[in-house]
């Protein structure tokens, strides 16, 4: 028999937030943290806004801040909200053998030097053509190796591993927008599997830099509402011209339920259910008629033992791309079928943006705080229905309602698909 696996620990650094409860309130009043770019001059850029994480201080996580001063976003971010989750949690106190204490992330790529890129191009720059020569040496001679290394997406699962003295399984994976709620999955398994019996898991991620603006705009996949930033994020709305890049991360402790219980922790909920597969279509494209998308929350639903009678909310991926949202909404129904109707549905990154690799995990603490609280977080800025997005969206205020099992999706580039099945602790 597998053995039950729950939260016992969350924290989070958020565009809307920068721990749980801040973070969960103004998803409830339905706040915005969309605004225009301030990492960086983006007055040339067809997108001049996102939601980035503001006024953050690693200072208030760890004692000796100079010891991460080569840190990216991505790594400084994670320490913070797993800092949170790991105090939270309680879970130091009882130790005992720290090889059976993992990490799992979806942590992303660190940016890249754009500053210094820069001028080492203009430094060789000679007569309208570079030098490659001398940018190699000049490169050699002024990059900061430590920031390099630090761009491995692996770095923020080793800063942490170190932090927590945790000596089991260290892990990352990378499959885009799916990455962080198939790091819970993948962790949640392994404590199953009894190879572990804490595992630290979530996301962190950070692409609001030159590079990462530059790409998604050449995909044509980021809103261009300059004018009105904070209404720029409206999933599954008629009028929905593509996503918002967010920043940020989300960590839970997971622990083997009997061990929770000896200690007496305090348990937010239960990992149900974990479903993930591949479209097998194309890169950039879900697959029209979201097979892959239905067959993850088929496998996540028959994981958890629940039928289509018994999801009480859907935290959808909900990206507002066009594309995006109408498979959606098709997945869902070809998963719940006649119970998608009833089924409450909404999106957060009308309110916060996409934290790509580190979506999933944040989407999944809000799960597990609707089952909390049985609240459900609104879907902002639904204003003009969509006939082929025809689901019940929360549009634009929090809704009361009971709240025992909740499905969160993940569904990222590549094809990759993850559903996760969140469930209120019962004995």
């Amino acid at each position: 028999m597998k053995r039950r696996v729950v939260v016992t620990g969350m924290g989070c650094i958020t565009p809307l937030g920068q721990d749980v409860e801040t973070m969960w309130g103004a998803l409830r009043e339905g706040k915005s943290g969309i605004a225009d770019i301030t990492h960086f001059d983006a007055s040339t850029f067809p997108t001049r806004f996102a939601a980035e994480v503001k006024d953050y201080d690693l200072s208030r996580f760890v004692d000796d801040t100079d010891l991460y001063q080569s840190l990216t976003h991505n790594t400084q971010f994670a320490i913070g909200a797993a800092t949170q989750a790991v105090n939270n949690s309680g879970v130091m106190d009882t130790m005992g053998d720290p090889t059976r204490f993992g990490i799992y992330l979806g942590a992303g790529e660190g940016q890249q030097d754009f500053p210094m890129f820069m001028k080492l191009i203009s430094d060789s720059e000679k007569d309208g053509e570079i030098d490659l020569a001398k940018f190699t040496e000049l490169g050699l001679k002024d990059m900061d190796p430590y920031f390099e290394v630090e761009q491995e997406p692996n770095r923020p699962a080793g800063h942490l591993a170190a932090l927590f003295n945790a000596q089991g399984p260290n892990l990352n994976c990378l499959t885009a927008c799916a990455a962080s709620s198939q790091a819970i999955g993948e962790a949640a398994e392994l404590i199953r599997r009894d190879e572990a019996d804490i595992m630290l898991t979530g996301g962190a991620h950070s692409m609001i830099h030159p590079f990462g603006v530059t790409g998604f705009s050449l995909l044509t996949a980021l809103s261009t509402r300059n004018d009105n930033p904070q209404q720029s994020s409206r999933p599954f709305d008629k009028n929905r011209d593509g996503f918002v890049l967010g920043e940020g991360a989300g960590m839970l402790v997971l622990e083997d339920l009997d061990r929770a219980r000896a200690r007496g922790a305090q348990i937010y909920g239960e990992i149900l259910g974990y479903g993930s597969t591949a479209d097998a279509y194309r890169i950039t494209d879900i697959h029209p008629q979201g097979r892959g998308a239905i067959g993850c929350i088929k496998m996540a639903m028959a994981d958890a033992g629940r039928n289509q009678d018994q999801i009480d909310y859907v935290n959808a991926h909900g990206t507002s791309t066009s594309v995006n949202d109408r498979v959606e909404t098709m997945a869902i129904k070809g998963a719940l079928g006649e119970y998608a109707a009833g089924t409450p549905v909404s999106s957060i990154k009308s309110m916060m943006g996409h934290l790509i690799a580190a979506a999933g995990s944040v989407e999944a603490i809000t799960c597990l705080m609707s089952i909390r609280d049985n609240v459900m977080p609104p879907t902002m800025n639904y204003e003009t229905p969509d006939p082929e997005c025809d689901l019940d969206y929360i549009p634009n205020q929090a809704r009361e309602g009971t709240v025992k099992t909740a499905l969160s999706n993940s569904f990222g580039f590549g094809g990759q698909n993850v559903s996760l099945i969140l469930g209120e602790f019962t004995d």
